[in-house]
């Protein structure tokens, strides 16, 4: 490795460390970014998921991992699906709850660790995931995979929409995920059926490069 090859990967570690320092699980940054309007906070579904939505591929029970306030996770319930939303912010989670009863929607929202999902003590057909794991660490992904293999049932998929290194990395935003390390987190006990270009929308109305790849538990 070249003298520059190295020092580039030394800066794309140390944004990842800041960023997950302010923003990853346990952090308190995603819950100060609840206080106001944070740009993954479109007031909507992503299209990516209302198009799974409305071709069919979402069934059974969903949980909506880093739901944030809720947007998902209200529009899967909204079409007849049972869903639970966690996220590790509390502002987020009381967003959710008060768009809940003023929509007078049936979902249940809690305050949880996305690397302890097993503590819900329910196991779910469907986990989508908008925004969430783009935040990991390389270190924090294989426990995130474990605990989301303690709550989705075998034959259930995962779907997962995350920024991706088609996007410029000198721009703002979390870690960009290449398609090869989707397939390298997700080994033994998963198949990844399919990772497809698309957009992840944010407030300021340019969105980004994004991944959409549907997982199986096998």
């Amino acid at each position: 490795m070249s003298k520059v090859e190295s020092a580039a990967n030394e800066v794309v570690r140390e944004k990842e460390q800041h960023m997950n320092s302010r923003f990853g699980p346990g952090g308190r940054g995603f819950d100060a970014a609840y206080t106001g309007l944070p740009p993954w906070d479109i007031g909507r579904p992503q299209q990516a998921y209302v198009e799974l939505e409305q071709t069919g591929k979402i069934h059974g029970s969903v949980l909506d991992v880093g739901c944030g306030t809720g947007e998902h996770a209200l529009y899967l319930a909204q079409h007849g699906q049972e869903v639970w939303g966690i996220d590790s912010s509390p502002t987020a989670i009381q967003k959710a709850q008060q768009k809940a009863a003023a929509r007078g929607i049936a979902v249940t929202f809690r305050v949880a660790d996305a690397l302890q999902l097993q503590a819900l003590g329910k196991t779910f057909e469907t986990v989508i995931d908008s925004g969430l794991f783009h935040v990991f660490s390389d270190e924090e992904r294989l426990p995130f995979v474990q605990s989301l293999a303690s709550v989705l049932k075998s034959g259930g998929t995962y779907y997962l929409l995350c920024f991706s290194d088609q996007e410029s990395s000198s721009g703002p935003g979390p870690r960009r995920v290449s398609q090869a390390e989707i397939y390298a987190t997700f080994g033994q006990e998963w198949r990844v059926n399919q990772i497809r270009a698309t957009r992840f929308e944010t407030t300021s109305g340019q969105g980004a490069a994004a991944w959409l790849a549907s997982i199986s538990r096998v």
